[in-house]
């Protein structure tokens, strides 16, 4: 917030808010550039580092080339409950409130969403339910929902044709010679490693994507160590090779398609934004996608609802289960069977995580904190959007992803049985 509307505000009010400001303290606020303003980047390179992310996370689309969703003509309501929900958690032993979160772990928004209702709402490092914030891979389902959405519309005739079958700048390609189910699935086979250092295949093939576009950048990949459909190796790589799916099957950009079939129906209320890659014009489809949290939990809603919005199919029940439902999924894929980073936690669908419990449950996620969790059964959405201080949030030392776990069990645990 700068000095200027700082001044603004009543003197009893601007008392209050420094009394909350200093009370309240998000972690790293100095070292995330609060001195600054918590500026954005100037260029997509710069927006990860430490000083910009907090500034560049909410305004990606301010210093990169992007283009515009609108929003629905009738928004869909989001109410707020007349008393929020006092939600508490357990983690290392303590028990904690959301209030202690938002303290402890570096998340910028967090909103909860029950029966179409918000129960509890959260904002640091002085972010604003009018910001657009970044997807990172979270953007990942939302191409897949286009996916099947097109395959719906008749325009893909199956997801087991191959992606040069829709995209034929991709022939002789091994992703071009892949099903669309197992890129979809993160089963390309392909050798490809995404471990976030500064020269792995994920760093090799974005910069092959800026400098010659995303069909080139796929003829770099060009060897298998698996069999396709066999065994999950996460590749944002495989979303890229979709979008290409999606442009040539519908003959629409993604940022258009997804516009018309998938954001306006959700009931949309702002504008939504998605990075363009210069060379090519292609949507950055594994991770550019930026929206206000309350957007992001209409979209979670219609997840929530196997596709319904107001009663209307904005996609149909079997496509969201296919995506959605572990036991739709090769065992291979399930939670407990499929293996990530040493873990068996999750499982994976269609571009979409699974997690482990009593009933269908799963999530949008994406680098460094951001994550849109639902569950069907408790007709439930909770947005984290964060700046975690590593990709993977808990290689720090911070434990933002198991914390975070651990909020979203607690509350969970307020409707039913995890």
């Amino acid at each position: 917030m700068t000095i200027a509307r700082l001044l603004s505000f009543p003197p009893l009010a601007l008392l209050a808010l420094l009394a909350v400001s200093a009370s309240a303290a998000a972690p790293d606020e100095e070292s995330l550039g609060r001195a600054e303003g918590y500026p954005p980047a100037r260029s997509q390179r710069q927006a990860f580092d430490e000083r910009y992310r907090v500034g560049s996370f909410s305004a990606m689309d301010s210093f990169n080339p992007s283009c515009a969703l609108a929003p629905a003509d009738d928004p869909l309501a989001l109410k707020k409950a007349a008393i929020e929900t006092p939600f508490t958690y357990r983690f290392r032993g303590r028990q904690l409130t959301l209030d202690d979160y938002m303290q402890r772990q570096r998340a910028t928004g967090l909103l909860v969403v029950k029966d179409g209702e918000i129960v509890a709402e959260r904002y640091n490092y002085m972010r604003t339910a009018d910001m657009r914030m970044l997807s990172n891979s979270m953007a990942k389902t939302i191409t897949a929902l286009a996916i099947v959405k097109a395959q719906e519309e008749g325009f893909i005739r199956s997801l087991d044709d191959t992606a040069e079958t829709y995209a034929p700048q991709l022939k002789d390609t091994l992703y071009g010679q892949t099903r669309i189910v197992n890129l979809m699935r993160m089963a390309s086979g392909a050798r490809y490693t995404e471990d976030y250092s500064a020269h792995d295949d994920r760093a090799r093939f974005n910069d092959a994507v800026r400098r010659a576009g995303v069909a080139q950048a796929a003829r770099l990949i060009t060897a298998r160590s698996d069999p396709e459909g066999v065994r999950f190796n996460y590749a944002g790589a495989q979303t890229q090779i979709l979008g290409l799916v999606l442009r040539g099957a519908t003959s629409r950009t993604l940022c258009d398609y997804v516009d018309e079939k998938l954001w306006k129906p959700i009931g949309a209320q702002a504008q939504a934004t998605w990075l363009v890659n210069p060379v090519d014009q292609e949507e950055l489809a594994q991770g550019g996608f930026n929206a206000t949290l309350h957007d992001y939990a209409r979209l979670g809603l219609m997840m929530a609802s196997d596709g319904l919005v107001r009663g209307t199919a904005v996609l149909s029940r079997d496509h969201l289960l296919a995506m959605t439902d572990a036991t739709r999924q090769p065992e291979a894929f399930r939670p407990g069977h499929m293996e990530y980073h040493g873990s068996t936690y999750y499982g994976y669908g269609l571009q979409t995580w699974i997690l482990p419990g009593s009933h269908r449950r799963f999530a949008l996620l994406g680098i460094h904190g951001q994550a849109i969790f639902v569950d069907p059964a408790l007709n439930l959405v909770v947005v984290h959007t964060a700046v975690g201080k590593d990709a993977s949030g808990d290689a720090s030392g911070a434990h933002l992803g198991a914390e975070r776990d651990a909020l979203l069990r607690g509350i969970v645990s307020t409707y039913g049985n995890w």
